[in-house]
């Protein structure tokens, strides 16, 4: 269940914990879509360059191609770079923006790719009229591709790292010498996933401790999708030391702040 409050959405759990999502504003997705179009031109250009040295092509053949080569790569870019760096194109990452489900969860296929075959319609009739007309009118500011396929768009936020639960001091976090697993789980994150990690054990006290074990094992199978951890290293854990573990790895800095991946 998700509810819209200003500039930010709430994400109600069946436990009765709520989730704030900071939505990414019209302006900064402009900037970000700008920095796209912006690499999308350059790729066709240098195409286009290189279409230029087959002298075997005629005018017309090499117009068809670069038409062609237009529309694969302005899709072929969304889906790419959303599918393989978790909802973030260069535009994106330079706005610091990402794209989630509309539920917090991680980014499906078919979700990158319908939001972007439909960026066709959302562009019309031109400097995405239609889209920006929707996602202005719509509380989640989201465009027709993001309404078709259930996502919004979030933008970067700083997190504070949580305290540790009472008694845990000198525990010996058994899954920090992966380093290699490690980073390639902070690779494939979502942050809205990472949020909700965090904001769950920030509130562990909070659970009734049926709902706690059932939340955590929830989040928890979420991770040991993303990535597998050797067995040695976590056949040991419950489900919340678990979380407590790769949330560290996650956030834990000098400082204890961290942006969120």
């Amino acid at each position: 269940m998700t509810a819209v409050e200003a500039d930010r959405v709430e994400i109600y759990t069946g436990d009765g914990v709520s989730f704030a999502l900071p939505l990414a504003s019209p302006v900064s997705r402009f900037l970000a879509l700008a920095v796209d179009w912006a690499a999308i031109t350059v790729a066709v250009w240098l195409l286009n360059v290189g279409v230029g040295y087959i002298p075997a092509l005629s005018s017309d053949v090499r117009t068809t191609v670069m038409v062609i080569a237009y529309f694969v790569l302005s899709i072929g870019y969304g889906v790419t770079l959303e599918w393989l760096w978790g909802g973030r194109t260069l535009g994106k990452r330079a706005a610091g923006l990402r794209v989630a489900d509309m539920n917090g969860l991680r980014l499906t296929f078919s979700q990158v790719l319908i939001r972007n075959l439909l960026r066709s319609v959302d562009s019309l009739p031109l400097f995405y009229l239609v889209g920006g007309a929707v996602m202005i009118t719509n509380t989640r500011l989201q465009r027709l591709g993001d309404l078709a396929a259930g996502t919004i768009v979030l933008r970067s936020r700083e997190a504070s790292f949580p305290h540790l639960p009472s008694g845990s001091g000198g525990r010996v976090n058994s899954l920090k010498p992966f380093k290699t697993v490690g980073a390639r789980l902070r690779q494939r994150l979502d942050p809205a996933l990472g949020r909700v990690a965090l904001e769950a054990l920030k509130r562990r006290d909070q659970l009734e401790p049926k709902k706690r074990l059932e939340l955590f094992a929830e989040i928890a199978g979420e991770f040991r999708r993303l990535v597998e951890f050797p067995e040695e290293a976590t056949e040991h854990l419950t489900d919340e030391q678990y979380l407590w573990n790769v949330v560290e790895i996650l956030y834990d800095r000098p400082t204890r702040r961290a942006a969120v991946p």
